[in-house]
């Protein structure tokens, strides 16, 4: 028997990074899974790599998506016992540079687009259902160059404390995560500039000695939430996910066995 045998479980950004690899660790376990993103060639790929779940090619940034979120999610799972949320965008600019499109953005993913899926999800949670929402830890731990992503995942945080305050029948988590290789989130990201921002991480004590690995990521959140639905009375309000190694002032740490597009969770 698997750990999530009988279990529904819906995992949004199942296409790639931490994502992909909760949606396929929970195949591996037996769970019948949605698997959402917004590329449906790479949800085909992911699925074909655990030998099971069900697409859904939508984006939580785009108004009408959530429903189709909610309808796949209510025909083919008739309910769901976890809900994972790991999609998430973010410019790389200074805080000058950022514009109201950046803003706009950013924010249409990870707080509007993150209320509106649970939103709509929220009737199809089973009662003392998991709702897991992945932020960063960079909340608390700011970087520069990355002032939208973090202003949008504190408030993202607060956003997941107001469903909790709402409705205390379902168990909600917000999960910080730490850098982790390889993932698709600095996609896009100037070169010159993150290696510019790697030596001012550094000197603010940010730069990890070693980065977590994503399939190990995967497999430990999986297993933990796994682990609680068979435990109903326990709630887990908060994680944060990093790497024991702790930080270093050198900046050839943060590249060594990565390339500069992975460095970021």
């Amino acid at each position: 028997m698997g750990l999530l045998d009988g279990r529904r479980v819906v995992v949004v950004g199942a296409s790639a990074g931490i994502g992909r690899s909760c949606a396929i660790e929970a195949v591996d376990e037996g769970a019948q899974v949605l698997m959402v993103a917004r590329r449906a060639e790479k949800l085909t790929e992911v699925i074909e790599t655990a030998g099971g779940g069900i697409p859904c090619a939508a984006d939580i940034a785009k108004a009408g998506d959530h429903e189709k979120i909610a309808e796949a999610a209510s025909q083919a799972l008739g309910g769901i016992d976890l809900l994972l949320n790991c999609a998430a965008i973010s410019p790389l600019k200074r805080f000058k540079d950022t514009t109201i499109e950046d803003w706009e953005h950013t924010l249409a993913t990870n707080l509007i687009g993150a209320h509106q899926l649970v939103r709509h999800l929220h009737d199809l949670i089973a009662p003392r259902g998991i709702v897991a929402m992945m932020s960063s830890e960079i909340v608390g731990r700011w970087r520069s160059g990355l002032g939208v992503y973090g202003a949008s995942k504190a408030a993202f945080e607060a956003m997941v404390e107001q469903w909790r305050t709402e409705y205390p029948g379902l168990r909600y988590t917000t999960i910080q995560i730490g850098s982790t290789v390889p993932t698709e989130f600095g996609t896009g990201f100037d070169p010159e500039l993150l290696t510019e921002l790697f030596e001012e991480w550094a000197k603010a004590g940010l730069a990890e000695v070693e980065f977590m690995d994503v399939d190990e990521v995967g497999k430990t959140l999986i297993g933990t939430f796994g682990t609680q639905l068979f435990h109903p009375s326990v709630g887990i309000e908060h994680m944060v996910v990093r790497t024991p190694s702790g930080v270093s002032g050198d900046t050839s740490n943060m590249l060594q066995g990565a390339t500069e597009n992975e460095l970021i969770s």
